[in-house]
């Protein structure tokens, strides 16, 4: 007989392993090629030191004279906040009853549960990975009814709580948790549950539920040019500046090898991936036919293939910014977290907890971990580049 009990051991025994390994590879390829680490995890901060510049303790001199001085390396302390990171299923206890009798639509009931948390953590957790840690999917440019015109609908899809903030990220009386029910992506319009919107107005910001200004140092944050990064200020710490060049126009390899020759001669920094808008793939993939360069595929961890540019991997992500190519080299990254994906476990070592006063049962994985990237400055950025 398939009971409460039973459904909490699957959980932890059998679906557990089976997630976090989707989780971790299957988000997409440029999670899959990064590290993952519980090194330089302290409390509920990651503090990293970083490397930069070179050992100052080398010289030339005569031969019966001083040696060099001393002059080690040159270090400075990454600190961040570990990132709160949740996954929840839902399962009602009358699914449960019904299925108690037959194992094998308890398992089918388990397996859609997973299926779907799965796919909602990967569909956020890639989201994550290119935003600036704000948690804003898109700003509002205008509202009709429960109807909402923005800037950009690539970040939403059907079923996310969503709470909209003022421009300044104030809460707006009776917009949080508002469920988006249909999204229009050639129109660039989403519809949200309930009641008619009152109060949001153009430039409002638009956040997973909750999750303003807690979200991953994803590549958003980390391609900038000022203010602050991990710490430190990008004024006084000129390599914390990745190399970015807007306005690019038709891609070309010009500008491409450009970008690549710039990060290994100031950087020392040697691309080995490249990911972009899946508009930006295909000008490039023209511009490679048309200057009849071979181009081949390689295979990437997690088991993805890629078209390649002189041998380095080229990606597209739906979540890359439209125009946008970021040129990488992954090894100057890590992923630190406290540990791996787990199930949140009450004093009883439970997992599946019943919702008070409803007759429902609720599961929630659970992740603390925050993206580094250790030298900003060997990483580069195309933008404004022309879609096709």
């Amino acid at each position: 007989m398939v009971t409460m009990a039973s459904a909490d051991s699957a959980l932890k025994s059998y679906y557990l392993g089976a997630v976090t390994e989707q989780l971790n590879t299957a988000v997409n390829p440029f999670l899959a090629k990064i590290r993952q680490s519980t090194a330089d995890v302290w409390g509920k901060e990651v503090r990293r030191l970083a490397q930069y510049g070179v050992n100052g303790g080398v010289g030339a001199g005569t031969e019966e004279g001083d040696l060099p001085s001393a002059a080690g390396n040159n270090y400075e302390q990454f600190v961040t906040t570990l990132k709160n990171l949740y996954g929840t299923l839902e399962i009602s206890d009358k699914a449960v009853r019904a299925s108690e009798n037959n194992a094998g639509a308890f398992v089918n009931l388990l397996n859609a549960e997973m299926e779907g948390l799965v796919r909602s953590s990967a569909f956020n957790f890639g989201r994550m990975l290119f935003g600036d840690g704000s948690g804003v999917l898109c700003k509002v440019k205008s509202v009709s009814g429960n109807t909402i015109t923005a800037d950009s609908v690539i970040n939403l899809i059907e079923g996310m709580c969503v709470d909209i903030l003022s421009s300044a990220g104030a809460e707006i009386s009776g917009a949080s948790a508002r469920r988006i029910t249909a999204v229009d992506r050639d129109k660039k319009t989403f519809t949200v549950s309930g009641n008619t919107l009152s109060g949001v107005e153009a430039n409002n910001l638009v956040c997973v539920q909750g999750s303003y200004n807690l979200e991953l140092t994803g590549l958003g944050a980390i391609f900038q040019s000022t203010g602050t990064l991990y710490g430190l200020d990008r004024a006084t710490h000129k390599w914390l500046v990745p190399y970015m060049k807007a306005s690019v126009g038709t891609i070309s390899e010009l500008a491409i090898q450009t970008a690549i020759d710039r990060l290994e001669e100031q950087a020392g920094s040697r691309v080995d991936f490249i990911v972009c808008s899946w508009g930006v793939k295909r000008a490039l993939q023209k511009a490679l036919s048309e200057s009849r360069m071979l181009t081949g595929t390689a295979e990437l961890a997690g088991g993805y293939r890629a078209m390649t540019y002189n041998g380095i991997p080229v990606v597209a992500d739906r979540f890359c910014p439209a125009g946008t190519m970021y040129l990488l080299n992954t090894s100057d990254f890590c992923l630190h977290q406290l540990c791996d994906w787990k199930w949140l476990e009450g004093d009883d070592g439970r997992v599946l907890k019943q919702v008070p006063g409803k007759p429902l049962y609720t599961a929630t994985l659970v992740k603390y971990a925050d993206l580094i990237c250790t030298r900003p400055c060997g990483q580069g950025m195309l933008s404004g580049i022309t879609e096709e």
